[in-house]
C-alpha cells in the first residue's frame, strides 16, 4: 500500500502562468521599440547602486536589436516553467521567485564591474533546468526522473553557456541561475511532490515495529510438528497421562 503524495496541477493551470509571463516579456520588448526610455538600464549593472534595480528587472529586458534573443528565451522559459508548475505545484511559485531574485543578486554581487548591463531571462532558465534535473535525481521517483532526462535531452547543450565563450553572452547570469537551481533542489527536496511511500515505510517512520513474520512461521511449524507427534503416539497406543496425587505425609503433618 502506498500513500499519495504525487500532487500535480491541471494542464490548464500549468500553461496559463507561463503564457502570461511570455506576454509580459513581449510587452516589454514591444515597449522598447515604442518609447525612448533606456530599458537596458533596468538590467543588472554589477557593483553599482543604480544596477540594483536589475535584480528584479533583468529578466524582463531583452536585446532590442536582436529578436532572436527573446525568441530563443521564450520557448525554454515556457516549457520549463510549465513543467515546474505541473510537477512541483506546492513549491513552484517560491522556487520561481527565488530563482528570479537570486540570479540577479548573484550577478550584481559577483559579475565583473565593467560598466555593462546584464539583461534577459536566460539566468532563470538555467535555474529552472538545474532545479528540475537535480530535484528529479534527489527524489528518486520515476516520473520526476523522467523529467530530469527530458531536461538533459532538450537542454543539455546549455552547459556550454556556463563558460565565458562568447563576449556578449552573460555567462555569469547563466552560472548564477544554474547554481541557485541546484541549491533550491536540495533546500526543497522534502517539500512538494515526493515518491509515494509504501505502508511499511510509513509504519517505520511512526515507530511501529513490523511483526516478526519469520518467527511466527517457525513457531507454527513447531506446533504442527508437536501435534503430529502427539497424533502418532495416540495411534500407537502410547499415551502418557499424568495424575496429580497429593503428598499424604504432608497432609498428616498438617493435622498433628
Amino acid at each position: 500500500m502506498k500513500n499519495q503524495q504525487f500532487q500535480t496541477s491541471t494542464i490548464a493551470e500549468a500553461l496559463l502562468w507561463p503564457s502570461l509571463l511570455i506576454i509580459v516579456l513581449w510587452l516589454f520588448y514591444w515597449a522598447e521599440h515604442l518609447f525612448l526610455f533606456p530599458f537596458h538600464e533596468l538590467g543588472v549593472q554589477p557593483g553599482t547602486s543604480k544596477g540594483l534595480v536589475g535584480i528584479v528587472g533583468m529578466p524582463l529586458i531583452h536585446a532590442q536589436n536582436d529578436i532572436r534573443h527573446i525568441v530563443n528565451n521564450s520557448i525554454p522559459v515556457f516549457i520549463l516553467s510549465a513543467t515546474l508548475i505541473h510537477f512541483y505545484k506546492p513549491i513552484a511559485l517560491r522556487v520561481f521567485l527565488i530563482l528570479w531574485i537570486t540570479t540577479g543578486l548573484l550577478v550584481w554581487a559577483f559579475a565583473a564591474t565593467n560598466g555593462h548591463y546584464h539583461i534577459g531571462i536566460s539566468g532563470v532558465i538555467y535555474g529552472l533546468a538545474s532545479f528540475l534535473f537535480t530535484s528529479g535525481v534527489l527524489r528518486k521517483f520515476l516520473p520526476l526522473q523522467a523529467i530530469s532526462l527530458f531536461v538533459v535531452f532538450m537542454y543539455g547543450s546549455m552547459i556550454w553557456g556556463l563558460f565565458p565563450m562568447q563576449e556578449r553572452i552573460s555567462w555569469e547570469g547563466h552560472l548564477a541561475g544554474f547554481l541557485a537551481g541546484i541549491v533550491l533542489a536540495f533546500v526543497y527536496r522534502k517539500e512538494g511532490t515526493q515518491r509515494p511511500k509504501f505502508q511499511y515505510e510509513i509504519e517505520k517512520e511512526m515507530g511501529i515495529e513490523p511483526p516478526d513474520l519469520e518467527g511466527i512461521y517457525h513457531e507454527q511449524l513447531r506446533q504442527e510438528e508437536e501435534l503430529q507427534r502427539w497424533k502418532e503416539r495416540m495411534a500407537n497406543g502410547h499415551v502418557i497421562v499424568y495424575h496429580y496425587v497429593p503428598d499424604s505425609t504432608k497432609e498428616d503433618g498438617k493435622n498433628q
